[in-house]
Protein backbone atom coordinates (compact mmCIF):
# COMPACT_ATOMS: atom_id res chain seq x y z
CA UNK A 1 0.00 0.00 0.00
CA UNK A 2 1.63 3.41 -0.91
CA UNK A 3 0.52 6.98 -0.69
CA UNK A 4 -0.33 8.37 -3.96
CA UNK A 5 1.57 11.42 -4.61
CA UNK A 6 0.47 14.37 -3.01
CA UNK A 7 1.25 17.02 -0.44
CA UNK A 8 0.23 18.46 3.10
CA UNK A 9 0.94 20.80 5.36
CA UNK A 10 2.43 19.90 9.08
CA UNK A 11 1.25 22.04 12.12
CA UNK A 12 -0.13 20.60 15.58
CA UNK A 13 -3.41 21.23 17.01
CA UNK A 14 -2.30 23.39 19.84
CA UNK A 15 -1.06 25.77 16.87
CA UNK A 16 -4.52 26.78 15.85
CA UNK A 17 -5.99 30.43 16.92
CA UNK A 18 -9.02 30.68 18.98
CA UNK A 19 -9.43 33.29 22.41
CA UNK A 20 -9.16 30.22 24.80
CA UNK A 21 -5.51 30.43 25.12
CA UNK A 22 -4.66 27.17 22.68
CA UNK A 23 -5.67 25.55 19.45
CA UNK A 24 -9.03 23.47 19.39
CA UNK A 25 -11.35 21.38 17.72
CA UNK A 26 -13.57 24.06 17.15
CA UNK A 27 -13.88 26.43 14.56
CA UNK A 28 -10.10 27.52 13.48
CA UNK A 29 -9.59 23.65 12.62
CA UNK A 30 -12.24 23.83 10.08
CA UNK A 31 -11.30 27.22 8.75
CA UNK A 32 -7.65 25.17 8.72
CA UNK A 33 -9.28 22.45 6.78
CA UNK A 34 -11.11 24.38 3.80
CA UNK A 35 -7.68 26.58 3.80
CA UNK A 36 -5.96 23.00 3.05
CA UNK A 37 -8.30 21.85 0.73
CA UNK A 38 -8.43 25.32 -1.09
CA UNK A 39 -4.80 24.92 -1.57
CA UNK A 40 -4.78 21.44 -2.96
CA UNK A 41 -3.54 20.20 -0.25
CA UNK A 42 -4.77 16.25 0.76
CA UNK A 43 -2.82 16.03 4.37
CA UNK A 44 -2.85 17.19 7.68
CA UNK A 45 0.32 16.21 9.53
CA UNK A 46 -0.42 16.72 13.35
CA UNK A 47 1.52 15.69 16.47
CA UNK A 48 0.73 13.48 19.21
CA UNK A 49 -3.02 14.92 20.42
CA UNK A 50 -2.36 12.75 24.10
CA UNK A 51 -3.10 14.77 27.33
CA UNK A 52 0.52 16.05 28.16
CA UNK A 53 2.05 15.78 31.09
CA UNK A 54 5.03 17.49 32.72
CA UNK A 55 7.24 20.21 30.00
CA UNK A 56 4.03 20.14 28.04
CA UNK A 57 5.77 17.49 24.96
CA UNK A 58 2.99 15.84 23.17
CA UNK A 59 5.83 13.17 23.19
CA UNK A 60 5.42 12.61 26.73
CA UNK A 61 1.45 11.92 27.56
CA UNK A 62 -0.75 10.47 30.34
CA UNK A 63 -2.12 7.87 27.74
CA UNK A 64 -1.43 6.59 24.43
CA UNK A 65 -4.95 5.96 24.10
CA UNK A 66 -6.41 9.52 25.67
CA UNK A 67 -7.27 12.51 23.91
CA UNK A 68 -5.42 16.11 25.09
CA UNK A 69 -8.76 17.89 27.15
CA UNK A 70 -7.33 21.37 25.95
CA UNK A 71 -8.12 20.61 23.15
CA UNK A 72 -11.70 20.01 23.68
CA UNK A 73 -13.80 22.94 21.70
CA UNK A 74 -15.74 25.59 24.55
CA UNK A 75 -17.85 27.31 21.72
CA UNK A 76 -19.24 23.71 20.97
CA UNK A 77 -19.48 22.88 24.70
CA UNK A 78 -21.73 25.83 24.53
CA UNK A 79 -23.83 25.32 21.71
CA UNK A 80 -24.38 21.86 23.20
CA UNK A 81 -25.71 23.42 26.15
CA UNK A 82 -23.26 22.28 28.30
CA UNK A 83 -21.73 25.64 29.34
CA UNK A 84 -22.91 29.18 29.20
CA UNK A 85 -21.43 32.39 27.61
CA UNK A 86 -21.08 33.20 31.34
CA UNK A 87 -18.88 30.49 32.28
CA UNK A 88 -16.44 31.89 30.07
CA UNK A 89 -16.00 35.41 31.52
CA UNK A 90 -13.25 36.75 33.23
CA UNK A 91 -11.18 33.76 32.99
CA UNK A 92 -7.15 34.14 32.18
CA UNK A 93 -6.09 31.76 29.32
CA UNK A 94 -3.05 34.24 28.40
CA UNK A 95 -3.21 37.62 26.86
CA UNK A 96 -0.48 36.51 24.20
CA UNK A 97 -2.60 35.22 20.83
CA UNK A 98 0.65 34.08 19.59
CA UNK A 99 2.40 31.79 22.52
CA UNK A 100 0.12 29.08 24.42
CA UNK A 101 0.30 29.58 27.97
CA UNK A 102 0.64 26.24 29.68
CA UNK A 103 0.15 27.20 33.20
CA UNK A 104 -2.91 29.50 32.48
CA UNK A 105 -4.11 26.82 30.64
CA UNK A 106 -3.46 24.28 33.22
CA UNK A 107 -5.09 26.06 36.00
CA UNK A 108 -8.15 27.57 34.31
CA UNK A 109 -9.58 24.85 31.41
CA UNK A 110 -10.18 21.86 33.98
CA UNK A 111 -12.76 24.17 35.99
CA UNK A 112 -14.59 25.53 33.40
CA UNK A 113 -14.62 21.47 32.03
CA UNK A 114 -15.88 20.36 35.26
CA UNK A 115 -18.63 22.77 34.71
CA UNK A 116 -19.44 20.86 31.65
CA UNK A 117 -19.72 17.69 32.66
CA UNK A 118 -21.52 18.58 35.74
CA UNK A 119 -23.92 19.76 33.35
CA UNK A 120 -23.80 16.76 31.37
CA UNK A 121 -26.77 13.91 31.96
CA UNK A 122 -23.37 11.83 33.02
CA UNK A 123 -23.68 8.44 32.93
CA UNK A 124 -27.38 8.63 31.54
CA UNK A 125 -26.50 9.96 28.41
CA UNK A 126 -26.90 7.81 25.68
CA UNK A 127 -23.81 8.54 23.28
CA UNK A 128 -21.78 8.31 26.44
CA UNK A 129 -22.81 4.80 27.23
CA UNK A 130 -21.65 3.86 23.85
CA UNK A 131 -18.36 5.65 23.94
CA UNK A 132 -17.87 3.74 27.28
CA UNK A 133 -18.66 0.25 25.99
CA UNK A 134 -16.47 0.59 22.83
CA UNK A 135 -13.59 2.29 24.81
CA UNK A 136 -13.52 0.45 28.28
CA UNK A 137 -10.63 -1.35 28.04
CA UNK A 138 -8.49 1.42 28.56
CA UNK A 139 -10.71 4.49 29.53
CA UNK A 140 -11.62 3.19 32.98
CA UNK A 141 -7.57 2.34 33.98
CA UNK A 142 -7.14 6.30 32.22
CA UNK A 143 -9.87 7.64 34.18
CA UNK A 144 -8.84 6.26 37.29
CA UNK A 145 -5.33 6.73 36.82
CA UNK A 146 -6.38 10.00 36.27
CA UNK A 147 -8.22 10.55 39.46
CA UNK A 148 -5.56 9.16 41.90
CA UNK A 149 -3.34 11.44 40.59
CA UNK A 150 -5.29 14.37 41.01
CA UNK A 151 -5.58 12.85 44.81
CA UNK A 152 -1.72 12.30 45.59
CA UNK A 153 -1.17 16.04 43.77
CA UNK A 154 -0.49 15.23 40.29
CA UNK A 155 2.47 13.24 41.20
CA UNK A 156 3.58 10.24 38.98
CA UNK A 157 2.39 7.03 40.76
CA UNK A 158 6.24 6.11 41.24
CA UNK A 159 5.86 8.44 44.16
CA UNK A 160 2.01 8.05 44.90
CA UNK A 161 1.79 7.18 48.85
CA UNK A 162 -0.13 4.30 48.68
CA UNK A 163 1.91 1.50 48.03
CA UNK A 164 -1.24 -0.76 46.95
CA UNK A 165 -2.60 1.28 44.13
CA UNK A 166 0.59 2.33 43.18
CA UNK A 167 1.03 -1.32 42.33
CA UNK A 168 -1.92 -1.58 41.00
CA UNK A 169 -3.18 -4.25 43.54
CA UNK A 170 -7.20 -5.46 42.91
CA UNK A 171 -8.47 -4.33 46.47
CA UNK A 172 -6.68 -0.93 45.63
CA UNK A 173 -8.06 -0.29 42.41
CA UNK A 174 -11.99 -1.09 43.67
CA UNK A 175 -11.29 1.43 46.57
CA UNK A 176 -10.22 3.90 44.73
CA UNK A 177 -12.61 3.55 42.33
CA UNK A 178 -15.56 3.46 44.70
CA UNK A 179 -14.16 6.57 46.97
CA UNK A 180 -13.43 8.97 43.87
CA UNK A 181 -16.22 7.86 41.58
CA UNK A 182 -17.00 11.30 40.63
CA UNK A 183 -13.60 12.00 39.24
CA UNK A 184 -13.18 9.03 37.61
CA UNK A 185 -16.53 10.13 35.73
CA UNK A 186 -15.03 13.66 35.12
CA UNK A 187 -12.02 11.91 33.06
CA UNK A 188 -13.91 9.57 31.45
CA UNK A 189 -16.69 11.99 30.27
CA UNK A 190 -13.66 14.57 28.88
CA UNK A 191 -13.00 11.93 26.79
CA UNK A 192 -15.99 11.09 25.64
CA UNK A 193 -16.31 15.00 24.54
CA UNK A 194 -12.65 15.04 23.09
CA UNK A 195 -13.45 11.64 20.69
CA UNK A 196 -17.16 13.35 20.02
CA UNK A 197 -15.27 16.59 18.56
CA UNK A 198 -12.51 14.94 16.99
CA UNK A 199 -14.39 12.42 15.07
CA UNK A 200 -17.35 15.40 14.09
CA UNK A 201 -13.76 17.19 12.50
CA UNK A 202 -11.99 13.96 11.19
CA UNK A 203 -15.42 13.76 8.97
CA UNK A 204 -15.63 17.10 7.93
CA UNK A 205 -12.09 16.74 6.36
CA UNK A 206 -12.96 13.71 5.03
CA UNK A 207 -15.78 15.11 2.91
CA UNK A 208 -13.00 17.73 1.51
CA UNK A 209 -10.24 15.78 0.82
CA UNK A 210 -8.05 16.16 3.20
CA UNK A 211 -6.54 12.94 5.69
CA UNK A 212 -4.91 13.23 9.06
CA UNK A 213 -1.10 11.87 9.69
CA UNK A 214 -0.90 11.00 13.25
CA UNK A 215 2.17 10.25 14.83
CA UNK A 216 2.67 8.18 17.92
CA UNK A 217 5.78 7.87 19.94
CA UNK A 218 7.74 4.68 19.65
CA UNK A 219 7.44 4.70 23.86
CA UNK A 220 5.21 5.89 26.48
CA UNK A 221 5.54 7.82 29.50
CA UNK A 222 6.72 6.50 32.55
CA UNK A 223 4.11 8.81 34.16
CA UNK A 224 1.45 7.24 32.40
CA UNK A 225 -1.78 4.78 32.63
CA UNK A 226 -0.28 2.52 30.15
CA UNK A 227 2.51 1.61 32.67
CA UNK A 228 0.54 2.06 35.61
CA UNK A 229 -1.67 -0.62 34.39
CA UNK A 230 0.45 -2.75 32.30
CA UNK A 231 3.62 -2.94 34.02
CA UNK A 232 4.66 -6.62 32.94
CA UNK A 233 5.05 -5.15 29.30
CA UNK A 234 7.59 -2.90 30.40
CA UNK A 235 11.24 -3.06 31.40
CA UNK A 236 10.76 -2.77 35.63
CA UNK A 237 12.06 -4.14 38.97
CA UNK A 238 9.96 -6.11 41.34
CA UNK A 239 8.65 -2.21 42.57
CA UNK A 240 8.14 -1.02 39.23
CA UNK A 241 10.56 1.39 38.66
CA UNK A 242 12.50 1.08 35.24
CA UNK A 243 15.86 -0.96 35.10
CA UNK A 244 16.37 1.61 32.13
CA UNK A 245 15.20 4.21 29.86
CA UNK A 246 14.97 5.55 26.26
CA UNK A 247 16.85 8.35 24.61
CA UNK A 248 19.21 8.69 22.21
CA UNK A 249 22.83 9.05 22.03
CA UNK A 250 24.69 12.70 21.43
CA UNK A 251 23.92 13.61 18.03
CA UNK A 252 23.38 16.79 15.76
CA UNK A 253 20.93 18.37 18.48
CA UNK A 254 22.29 17.70 21.41
CA UNK A 255 25.89 17.00 22.48
CA UNK A 256 24.83 14.88 26.04
CA UNK A 257 22.18 13.13 23.47
CA UNK A 258 18.95 13.15 24.50
CA UNK A 259 17.35 11.61 27.72
CA UNK A 260 13.71 10.91 27.56
CA UNK A 261 13.25 9.23 30.64
CA UNK A 262 10.33 6.39 29.01
CA UNK A 263 10.91 2.91 30.07
CA UNK A 264 11.87 0.82 27.41
CA UNK A 265 9.35 -2.69 26.15
CA UNK A 266 9.54 -6.06 27.38
CA UNK A 267 9.99 -7.17 24.06
CA UNK A 268 10.04 -10.94 25.06
CA UNK A 269 7.06 -11.07 26.76
CA UNK A 270 5.12 -8.95 23.57
CA UNK A 271 6.37 -11.76 21.51
CA UNK A 272 5.24 -14.63 23.28
CA UNK A 273 1.52 -12.73 22.75
CA UNK A 274 1.40 -11.64 19.72
CA UNK A 275 2.30 -7.98 20.45
CA UNK A 276 -1.01 -7.43 21.70
CA UNK A 277 -0.05 -4.39 23.26
CA UNK A 278 0.77 -3.10 20.06
CA UNK A 279 -1.97 -4.16 18.20
CA UNK A 280 -4.59 -2.12 20.61
CA UNK A 281 -2.17 1.04 20.57
CA UNK A 282 -2.40 0.81 16.52
CA UNK A 283 -5.96 0.00 16.59
CA UNK A 284 -6.78 2.86 18.98
CA UNK A 285 -4.43 5.43 16.80
CA UNK A 286 -6.67 3.79 13.80
CA UNK A 287 -9.65 5.81 15.42
CA UNK A 288 -7.93 8.92 15.09
CA UNK A 289 -5.77 9.01 11.87
CA UNK A 290 -5.54 7.89 8.29
CA UNK A 291 -2.01 7.79 8.11
CA UNK A 292 0.37 6.72 11.20
CA UNK A 293 4.16 7.93 11.00
CA UNK A 294 5.80 6.00 13.80
CA UNK A 295 8.62 8.76 15.53
CA UNK A 296 11.99 6.63 15.98
CA UNK A 297 11.45 3.45 13.71
CA UNK A 298 15.18 2.82 14.05
CA UNK A 299 14.45 1.72 17.93
CA UNK A 300 12.85 -1.75 16.39
CA UNK A 301 16.21 -2.54 15.26
CA UNK A 302 18.10 -1.60 17.82
CA UNK A 303 17.50 1.42 20.58
CA UNK A 304 19.84 3.15 23.45
CA UNK A 305 19.38 2.19 26.58
CA UNK A 306 20.34 4.56 29.84
CA UNK A 307 20.58 3.47 33.12
CA UNK A 308 18.08 4.66 35.29
CA UNK A 309 19.22 7.52 37.24
CA UNK A 310 20.99 8.74 34.96
CA UNK A 311 21.70 12.38 34.42
CA UNK A 312 22.17 12.36 30.71
CA UNK A 313 22.24 9.79 27.51
CA UNK A 314 25.93 10.23 27.07
CA UNK A 315 26.14 6.02 28.87
CA UNK A 316 23.90 4.30 27.51
CA UNK A 317 24.23 1.47 25.16
CA UNK A 318 22.54 -0.18 22.13
CA UNK A 319 20.02 -3.20 22.43
CA UNK A 320 18.73 -5.12 20.07
CA UNK A 321 15.37 -4.71 19.10
CA UNK A 322 12.58 -7.15 17.44
CA UNK A 323 12.82 -6.20 14.06
CA UNK A 324 11.27 -7.23 11.54
CA UNK A 325 9.02 -9.90 13.27
CA UNK A 326 7.64 -6.98 15.36
CA UNK A 327 6.80 -4.79 12.28
CA UNK A 328 5.78 -7.99 9.90
CA UNK A 329 3.00 -8.20 12.67
CA UNK A 330 1.94 -4.77 12.47
CA UNK A 331 2.19 -5.26 8.12
CA UNK A 332 -0.56 -7.83 8.35
CA UNK A 333 -2.54 -7.33 10.98
CA UNK A 334 -3.04 -3.18 9.40
CA UNK A 335 -2.96 -4.41 5.92
CA UNK A 336 -5.20 -1.61 5.19
CA UNK A 337 -3.15 1.46 7.24
CA UNK A 338 -0.46 3.35 5.69
CA UNK A 339 2.97 3.71 8.59
CA UNK A 340 5.11 6.66 7.58
CA UNK A 341 8.73 5.37 9.31
CA UNK A 342 10.20 8.37 10.98
CA UNK A 343 14.15 6.90 10.10
CA UNK A 344 16.25 10.16 11.12
CA UNK A 345 19.06 10.01 13.41
CA UNK A 346 22.04 7.55 13.76
CA UNK A 347 21.60 5.19 10.75
CA UNK A 348 22.82 2.20 10.60
CA UNK A 349 22.96 -0.88 7.88
CA UNK A 350 21.29 -2.80 9.94
CA UNK A 351 18.20 -0.14 9.96
CA UNK A 352 18.57 0.59 6.33
CA UNK A 353 17.85 -3.09 5.68
CA UNK A 354 14.55 -3.23 8.45
CA UNK A 355 13.07 0.12 7.11
CA UNK A 356 13.47 -1.85 3.12
CA UNK A 357 12.25 -4.95 4.19
CA UNK A 358 9.06 -3.27 6.08
CA UNK A 359 8.18 -0.82 2.83
CA UNK A 360 7.56 1.57 4.79
CA UNK A 361 8.14 5.07 3.62
CA UNK A 362 10.92 6.81 5.41
CA UNK A 363 11.63 10.56 5.68
CA UNK A 364 14.07 13.24 3.63
CA UNK A 365 14.29 16.36 5.54
CA UNK A 366 15.88 19.20 2.95
CA UNK A 367 16.90 21.08 6.10
CA UNK A 368 19.57 18.46 6.00
CA UNK A 369 20.46 18.17 2.59
CA UNK A 370 23.15 21.15 1.75
CA UNK A 371 26.22 19.85 3.23
CA UNK A 372 28.74 21.00 1.43
CA UNK A 373 31.33 18.54 2.75
CA UNK A 374 29.57 15.37 1.35
CA UNK A 375 26.31 14.37 -0.61
CA UNK A 376 23.30 13.74 1.26
CA UNK A 377 20.52 11.21 1.23
CA UNK A 378 18.05 13.47 1.45
CA UNK A 379 19.07 15.82 -1.57
CA UNK A 380 15.76 15.53 -3.97
CA UNK A 381 17.85 13.69 -6.72
CA UNK A 382 18.84 10.98 -4.46
CA UNK A 383 15.05 10.18 -3.61
CA UNK A 384 13.18 6.67 -5.23
CA UNK A 385 9.30 7.43 -4.99
CA UNK A 386 8.95 5.38 -1.81
CA UNK A 387 9.44 8.25 0.73
CA UNK A 388 8.12 11.60 2.20
CA UNK A 389 9.70 14.60 2.10
CA UNK A 390 9.93 17.13 4.35
CA UNK A 391 11.33 20.95 4.28
CA UNK A 392 11.28 20.58 8.47
CA UNK A 393 9.59 18.93 11.03
CA UNK A 394 8.75 19.89 14.38
CA UNK A 395 12.51 19.63 15.81
CA UNK A 396 13.55 21.57 13.23
CA UNK A 397 14.05 25.14 12.93
CA UNK A 398 12.03 27.43 10.55
CA UNK A 399 13.82 27.47 6.98
CA UNK A 400 13.81 31.30 7.77
CA UNK A 401 15.55 30.10 11.31
CA UNK A 402 17.90 28.05 9.28
CA UNK A 403 19.30 30.41 6.89
CA UNK A 404 19.96 32.74 9.56
CA UNK A 405 22.18 30.03 11.56
CA UNK A 406 23.11 27.51 8.78
CA UNK A 407 26.88 27.01 7.97
CA UNK A 408 27.54 29.76 5.17
CA UNK A 409 29.39 27.07 2.77
CA UNK A 410 26.27 24.95 3.44
CA UNK A 411 23.90 27.83 2.08
CA UNK A 412 26.47 28.60 -0.80
CA UNK A 413 25.56 25.17 -1.55
CA UNK A 414 22.00 25.33 -1.31
CA UNK A 415 22.29 28.14 -3.80
CA UNK A 416 24.07 26.73 -6.53
CA UNK A 417 22.00 23.35 -6.01
CA UNK A 418 18.76 24.97 -6.90
CA UNK A 419 19.98 27.59 -9.08
CA UNK A 420 19.12 30.74 -6.72
CA UNK A 421 21.42 33.85 -6.81
CA UNK A 422 19.64 35.59 -3.49
CA UNK A 423 19.81 34.02 -0.50
CA UNK A 424 16.30 35.78 0.12
CA UNK A 425 14.69 33.58 -2.75
CA UNK A 426 15.74 30.70 -0.40
CA UNK A 427 13.15 29.64 1.28
CA UNK A 428 10.79 29.57 -1.77
CA UNK A 429 13.48 27.47 -3.79
CA UNK A 430 13.28 24.95 -1.06
CA UNK A 431 9.79 24.76 -0.99
CA UNK A 432 9.87 24.01 -4.81
CA UNK A 433 12.17 21.30 -5.01
CA UNK A 434 10.31 19.65 -2.16
CA UNK A 435 7.54 19.93 -4.21
CA UNK A 436 9.02 19.04 -7.66
CA UNK A 437 10.74 15.96 -6.03
CA UNK A 438 9.76 12.35 -6.80
CA UNK A 439 8.78 11.84 -3.19
CA UNK A 440 5.15 10.53 -3.24
CA UNK A 441 4.80 13.03 -0.14
CA UNK A 442 5.75 16.48 0.35
CA UNK A 443 5.18 17.94 3.73
CA UNK A 444 5.87 21.59 4.89
CA UNK A 445 5.33 23.13 8.32
CA UNK A 446 3.00 25.80 8.00
CA UNK A 447 5.23 28.43 9.35
CA UNK A 448 7.79 27.67 6.44
CA UNK A 449 5.01 29.06 3.87
CA UNK A 450 4.52 31.68 5.62
CA UNK A 451 8.70 32.33 5.99
CA UNK A 452 8.69 32.72 9.69
CA UNK A 453 11.83 32.75 11.85
CA UNK A 454 12.60 30.83 14.41
CA UNK A 455 10.29 32.97 16.84
CA UNK A 456 8.18 30.58 15.69
CA UNK A 457 9.56 27.43 16.07
CA UNK A 458 8.02 24.72 17.69
CA UNK A 459 10.38 22.71 19.24
CA UNK A 460 14.21 22.55 20.37
CA UNK A 461 15.29 18.76 21.17
CA UNK A 462 16.67 18.67 24.21
CA UNK A 463 15.20 21.65 25.95
CA UNK A 464 12.54 22.04 28.71
CA UNK A 465 10.37 25.03 28.88
CA UNK A 466 9.67 27.41 25.79
CA UNK A 467 8.37 24.29 23.32
CA UNK A 468 5.18 23.57 21.85
CA UNK A 469 3.62 26.92 22.41
CA UNK A 470 4.13 28.68 18.82
CA UNK A 471 0.26 29.58 17.35
CA UNK A 472 -0.98 30.92 14.23
CA UNK A 473 -3.11 34.23 14.67
CA UNK A 474 -6.21 34.92 12.76
CA UNK A 475 -4.88 36.91 10.02
CA UNK A 476 -1.65 35.14 9.19
CA UNK A 477 -3.55 32.77 6.31
CA UNK A 478 -5.06 34.43 3.41
CA UNK A 479 -6.72 33.99 -0.21
CA UNK A 480 -3.37 34.48 -1.61
CA UNK A 481 -1.35 32.38 0.38
CA UNK A 482 -3.55 29.62 -0.19
CA UNK A 483 -3.73 30.33 -3.91
CA UNK A 484 0.04 30.39 -3.97
CA UNK A 485 0.36 26.98 -2.17
CA UNK A 486 -2.35 25.45 -4.65
CA UNK A 487 -0.73 26.95 -8.24
CA UNK A 488 2.61 25.07 -6.88
CA UNK A 489 0.84 21.83 -6.16
CA UNK A 490 -0.87 21.48 -9.10
CA UNK A 491 2.47 22.40 -11.17
CA UNK A 492 4.08 19.64 -9.55
CA UNK A 493 1.45 16.81 -9.94
CA UNK A 494 0.40 16.48 -6.14
CA UNK A 495 -3.36 17.15 -6.15
CA UNK A 496 -4.93 13.96 -5.58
Amino acid sequence: MSIKRSSGILMPISSLPSPYGIGTLGRAAYDFVDFLSESNQSWWQILPVGPTSYGDSPYQSFSTFAGNPYFIDLDMLIEDGLLDEGDLVGIDFGDNPRYVDYEKIYNERFKVLRKAVNNSKGREDEEFKKFFSENQRWLTEYALYMAVKAHFGMKSWIEWEDEDIRLHKADAVAKYSEELEDDVLFYEYLQFLFYKQWDALRGYAKENGVGIIGDIPIYVALDSADVWSDPKEFLLDEKNCPKAVAGVPPDYFSEDGQLWGNPLYNWDLMKSDGYGWWIRRIEGAQKLYDIIRIDHFRGFESFWAVPYGEDTAKKGEWVKGPGIDFVNVLKNWFWNIQFIAEDLGILTDDVRTLLKDSTFPGMKVLEFAFDSKEPSDYLPHMYDKNCVCYAGTHDNDTLVGWLETADEDDIAFAMSYLAVDDKADLVGAILRAGMASTADLFVAQIQDFLALDSSARINVPGTLGGNWQWRLVDDDIDDWLSLGIAEMTKIYGRVK
